[in-house]
Order: structure tokens, then C-alpha cells, then sequence
């Protein structure tokens, strides 16, 4: 995982909006992602004057939004708007990650319950230069304690901030030493890592689990569209660890992270060891693509 880059140092954020310095960035106590993880989110990557996959974020951040029947739910323009000023006071185009915040808003009064909430949601953009966070050349992952939720307790497909069973999972990666962790269903199957969905390679197809106790990302859908352009073998199926253990190749897809090989699983060697051909292949594929079909930053034409 890089270090900071310094000139975060002295970026500016978008907080119900205001724009300012971020030792400035706040919202108040009785928020509710402050009282209770109440919020939703969407990391989106800038690629040389382009937003990948902009609208399909902002239709998962509403939609994450209304299911969690918040109120005064912003529309895609005004999100746009944000985003787009955001970019500009801060002078990125490029090398940039934005983690955009949509909480339920603030309280009258410290308490769970959604009808203390009568003004309407806080909007935070918040821009940094940031690479991905993985390296091109891989990492090395365990199989988590802690099983990822399913949508009998939490839908996965709820972008929510309540992060705690990813961070419980980060937790043991952290303590084994390695860069991630996998998250295995109810039922034992993989679902996704802690921060990232998973595809092995195994005799030329590549494989994916349902997302069903998995978030179905992104990035992920545009290794999906971009093996149907190709003409790449593809299948979202139930995937046992052996099935990992034993693959040709494994990869993570994540817009954080891109597409990163995965070298080692549970101290099993993946595949050959290194980053596999296919996934070398979809490293390039997938810039090309997320470039291809961004949005351009109005500021930047």
C-alpha cells in the first residue's frame, strides 16, 4: 500500500457546498455516519480528464440511498456539480480517487432512528491524488475469520459506510502480514475480499462469484463487458477455496485498486507465482476501457 502523497497536504474538500481546506472539513456530531455508519459512498477514479464509469456510481449511490429511504436525495446533476468543482479548485485530471459521501444528514438529537433526521443529507467530496493502492505485480492474501454478510441480514448490493465486517476482515490481514483478505459466504464459498472482488483463471475461462453476499462492482462489470468484447471465456459461479488454490490466475478488480494479481493465498503459490498473462492482458484492457468510456471534466476540454 503507497504512502500519502504529500501534496494532500493542502487539498480542498466539498462539504455541503462549501468548498474548503481540509483541516477544515467537517460535518457536526449529530450526523448520522457520526451516530451510526448511517451513509453511503462511491469511490470513482480520474483517468487523464475522465471520470470512469461516472453515471453508473451516481445511479448506485442513489439507489443505495433510496433503499435506505433517505430523504432529499440529490440528483446526479447536483452531484455532478460537486464532483466537477471539486476537481477543478483542487487542479486534477489525472492520478486522482474521489470518495464521495452521501449521508442521511444531521440529527436534532443523538439517536438511531432515521425520524430524527428532518434536514436532509451532507454531501462530501472528497479528492485525492492517489495511485492505486495496490501494485501491478500482486499481493498476497489470507481467508478471513469473519464471513461476509448476506442479504438475509445486510444486501451487499447497499453501498453503505457501516464497514465494519470489511474492516474486521482488513483487521486479519493486517495481523497475518499480507496485503488482503478473503471474504468467504455464509456457506463457505468466496465472496470478495475486503476491499475488492475476485477472479480466478482456470483452463482459459475466467471465474467470478454470484454477487449475491458480494458487492457487484464496478470495476468488476467492466472486466464482464470487456471479456464479451474480446471474446473471453467468462462465468459467475459458487468458487471454492480450492478453486483459488488451484488456479491458473487470480486477480482483484476494485477502483481503488485496479486490477491486481493475487501471488499467494493462504500460503498457497497462485498459479506461477507472478502476475498471469490473461491478467497482464486485462490490466491494459481495462485502462484503455475505463478511459474509453468516462466522462470528461467540463473544465478540462
Amino acid at each position: 500500500m503507497q504512502s500519502p502523497d504529500p501534496r494532500n497536504a493542502d487539498i480542498l474538500v466539498h462539504v455541503n457546498g462549501t468548498i474548503v481546506p481540509r483541516n477544515e472539513a467537517r460535518v457536526s456530531v449529530f450526523d448520522s455516519v457520526v451516530q451510526g455508519g448511517d451513509a453511503v459512498w462511491e469511490g470513482l477514479r480520474v483517468y487523464k480528464g475522465r471520470i470512469a464509469a461516472l453515471g453508473e456510481h451516481l445511479e448506485r449511490l442513489q439507489n443505495s440511498a433510496k433503499t435506505l429511504a433517505f430523504n432529499a436525495i440529490p440528483s446526479s446533476d447536483h452531484i455532478r456539480n460537486a464532483i466537477f468543482a471539486t476537481l477543478e479548485a483542487n487542479g486534477m485530471t489525472d492520478d486522482t480517487h474521489i470518495r464521495l459521501t452521501l449521508t442521511r444528514g444531521e440529527k436534532i438529537t443523538s439517536g438511531m432512528n432515521p425520524k430524527l433526521n428532518q434536514s436532509g443529507c451532507s454531501l462530501i467530496v472528497l479528492a485525492e491524488w492517489k495511485p492505486p493502492v495496490y501494485s501491478d505485480d500482486g499481493i498476497r492474501v489470507i481467508t478471513s475469520s469473519t464471513r461476509r454478510n448476506t442479504p438475509e441480514c445486510l444486501d451487499s448490493k447497499i453501498h453503505h459506510n457501516n464497514l465494519l465486517n470489511n474492516i474486521l476482515a482488513a483487521i486479519d490481514a493486517n495481523v497475518a502480514g499480507v496485503d488482503s483478505a478473503i471474504m468467504l459466504d455464509i456457506n463457505g464459498f468466496i465472496s470478495e475480499t475486503n476491499d475488492t472482488n475476485i477472479f480466478l483463471v482456470r483452463h482459459g475461462v475466467m471465474l467470478t462469484p454470484f454477487a449475491d453476499a458480494c458487492l457487484p462492482g464496478l470495476t468488476r462489470q467492466m472486466i464482464l463487458d470487456i471479456a464479451e468484447e474480446q471474446n473471453l471465456p467468462v462465468r459467475e459461479k459458487n468458487l471454492s477455496l480450492t478453486e483459488l488454490y488451484s488456479a491458473d490466475e487470480a486477480f482483484t478488480t476494485g477502483t481503488m485498486g485496479e486490477l491486481t494479481p493475487i501471488l499467494e493465498a493462504d500460503g498457497r503459490i497462485v498459479g506461477s507465482g507472478g502476475p498471469g498473462d490473461l491478467t497482464r492482458k486485462l490490466q491494459v484492457l481495462h485502462r484503455e476501457y475505463a478511459f474509453a468510456h468516462g466522462e470528461p471534466l467540463p473544465f478540462a476540454l
